[in-house]
């Protein structure tokens, strides 16, 4: 039972991500924004997540109240989002989609521990959990685009409005204890950042964030531009998160078989492929499907690689500060300089050029991970609940 309740969760998060990732460009295209604002709205999603992960993280780490937090986050992402209809000038919606995102933000890496700590010692079975979200991204990205193909995109905020909703909803599923109750005593969390390992892998996750700016900024208008029903572009999302699913179904097999350092040195280098691939050949279908399908590495791989990675180094009462440090920094720090790059370099080098620094972002974290981040941990996981 409770791993439905965890595995609802994740669906309607990420479904809420499947609504927003690849149509709010469309949206705020619709309300007249070029190409730099849209870069710079869509980078406000990510920069609150340098902030919100933190705090929160460090609010539920001291009083061991992660779904109580949880829950409250996701109601008030509800409520302020509702904001974006009150207003379409660019400062109003950068003002809302600040506010909002500072708590949506919040609840994912918190219920990732949740997740975590209730697996204790099969925490490499985190993927069977977390493939749900997966599912849910694919359900509203491929239903979505045929909705906008019919319908204006002011429809959008009203379905995100309602995604949120459910969100709130499957948090008051999951009990308090499930989230592992007090933390336990350990170290200052400054001897997990001291480690060269951990400060890479860090670096790895902003890298690789970084690099998906364009993708996730400008994907659906890049692929429109180049003849693409929205329909079809919103298969192209789903067929990435199929390819992402099937990789969650192996991944507890995989890691123990492979190892963290291989998987992640292999993610990095097809990360790179991928976006050079979606540089030189948009107009060819056949390479887009192929591209679509190795979102499985550059995302698949590589999240539940980390995932592995930051509850080995962050244990006990730190693990809620440790998957915010992975969602700052990646999600908040990479996502915020990634689009915001992403608008300058598309109207400056044009799209092609701008996919391809996104390889040389990826080809960068490789040589990193390469240098710096091993696959095995200086001190064991941790194997229970705290």
């Amino acid at each position: 039972m409770v791993y439905w309740r965890l595995s609802a969760f994740y669906f309607f998060y990420f479904a809420s991500l499947g609504a927003l990732v690849p149509y709010w460009s469309l949206y705020l295209r619709s309300l007249g924004f070029d190409a730099a604002a849209i870069g710079e709205l869509i980078a406000i999603l990510m920069a609150t997540k340098l902030v919100a992960p933190n705090i929160w993280g460090w609010i539920a780490d001291h009083t061991g109240r992660r779904m109580a937090i949880i829950r409250l986050a996701s109601l008030a992402s509800l409520v302020t989002f509702l904001g974006v209809f009150l207003g379409q000038g660019y400062l109003w919606l950068a003002l809302v989609m600040a506010v909002f995102s500072f708590f949506w933000n919040a609840s994912l890496p918190q219920f990732e521990a949740v997740t975590l700590t209730h697996l204790g010692d099969r925490a490499h079975r985190y993927s069977i959990v977390r493939l749900w979200g997966s599912i849910g991204f694919i359900v509203t990205v491929a239903g979505i685009g045929p909705l906008l193909d019919r319908h204006d995109p002011a429809l959008l905020p009203w379905l995100i409005a309602g995604l949120f909703a459910a969100i709130w909803l499957a948090s008051l599923g999951v009990r308090e204890e499930a989230s592992g109750g007090a933390p336990a005593d350990h170290g200052p969390i400054r001897q997990v950042l001291a480690r060269p390992e951990v400060r890479a892998l860090l670096v790895v996750c902003f890298l690789m964030q970084a690099s998906h700016g364009p993708y996730y900024t400008f994907y659906t208008l890049y692929m429109e531009g180049h003849g693409y029903s929205r329909t079809l572009i919103g298969q192209l999302w789903a067929l990435g998160v199929v390819a992402e699913i099937g990789v969650f179904l192996v991944m507890h097999r995989w890691l123990p078989r492979f190892g963290p350092r291989r998987l992640l040195l292999g993610s990095l280098l097809l990360t790179a492929l991928r976006w050079g691939l979606i540089a030189g050949f948009p107009e060819h279908l056949v390479l887009m499907l192929f591209a679509q399908g190795l979102h499985a590495a550059s995302f698949g791989v590589y999240h539940a690689v980390v995932i592995h990675l930051i509850h080995a180094h962050f244990r006990g009462r730190h693990q809620g500060r440790g998957q915010a440090l992975y969602s700052s920094l990646s999600f908040g720090a990479g996502g915020a300089v990634g689009s915001l790059a992403a608008g300058y370099l598309w109207a400056g080098i044009g799209p092609q050029g701008t996919y391809l620094a996104a390889a040389g972002a990826a080809l960068l974290a490789t040589l990193v991970a390469w240098q710096y981040v091993q696959g095995r941990v200086s001190a064991p996981m941790s194997g229970g609940r705290d």
